[in-house]
């Protein structure tokens, strides 16, 4: 019987060693997934075999951790789901592009049972783990939190700074300076009812930056499929929720699936009222 040497034998451990750590190796990738109407916004992605997801921004782009074998299930409302297994060319490359078909059939006919999915998107959100947005402020990055102004804040700024009166003070030798100066420009700008006028300009600026926030975060489909909410009733069922006090908290957190029940919970009374169900 011929022993193999040790060379062969070393070679042997170290090809059968890279196996397991390839199957242990963890990584983020990052990835996007596309359409032929470009459709993307709020696609979910969903690990299965680590029990993890995320959702897509408006442009289909998406972090994720995963290890070698995983599967990872691409699911929304207006696509056919797709099923993708992590490979190690996936791991090396640590991006994905992945193309998503449209669906042609109705929502009950998409089944992702055998994952332990139900397919509702409401219900599959809640049980996944969602992983953490990356952000400036997350990251600590210096004037994370610091936000530029819109043209109207700036011209607000500009016709109401300063004090109306500024002078006649002492200094610190004990001198008097007995010199007024008046803001003029701060008092026509009163006056004439300019600075209220764009105080109105500003707070109509930030009514419409959490209106687009609302509808770019899910598709005008999950409107009608999920609250129920007819295609042509979806803006005044947004003036609605605008009326709700938590709004703007809500909106404002950047908490995809709090501004979801959100959604959901005046969806039932928008749609009573309208006696829409």
């Amino acid at each position: 019987m011929r022993i193999p040497n040790k060379d062969f034998l070393f070679l042997l451990l170290s090809l059968f060693a890279m196996n397991l750590s390839a199957q242990e190796y963890s990584s983020e990738i990052e990835g996007r997934v596309y359409s032929k109407n470009g459709d993307v916004a709020a696609t979910h992605v969903s690990n299965v075999t680590q029990n993890r997801g995320t959702i897509t921004d408006v442009n289909g782009f998406f972090d994720i951790s995963v290890k070698l074998n995983d599967t990872l299930i691409f699911s929304a409302v207006q696509f056919k789901k797709k099923e993708l297994v992590v490979t190690l060319e996936i791991l090396n490359t640590k991006r994905l592009e992945v193309f998503l078909e449209e669906v042609l059939t109705q929502l009950s006919e998409v089944v992702v049972t055998p994952y332990n999915l139900t397919g509702d998107i409401n219900r599959d959100a809640k049980r996944l783990k969602i992983d953490p947005i990356i952000t400036s402020s997350t990251l600590g990055l210096p004037n994370a939190y610091v936000k530029p102004k819109t043209k109207n804040e700036r011209r607000l700024a500009e016709a109401d700074s300063g004090k109306f009166i500024e002078g006649a003070s002492y200094k610190l030798d004990s001198t008097f300076n007995p010199m007024i100066v008046i803001n003029l420009h701060k008092i026509l700008n009163r006056v004439t009812g300019r600075t209220q006028t764009l105080k109105k300009y500003v707070a109509i600026d930030k009514e419409i930056v959490l209106l687009n926030t609302v509808k770019r975060s899910y598709h005008d489909s999950i409107y009608q499929q999920e609250l129920k909410i007819p295609k042509e009733r979806i803006n005044d069922f947004m003036n609605f929720c605008e009326v709700d006090s938590l709004y703007t908290e809500v909106v404002e957190s950047n908490d995809i699936l709090r501004l979801w029940e959100f959604l959901e919970r005046n969806s039932l009374v928008y749609r009573k009222n309208n006696q829409l169900d």
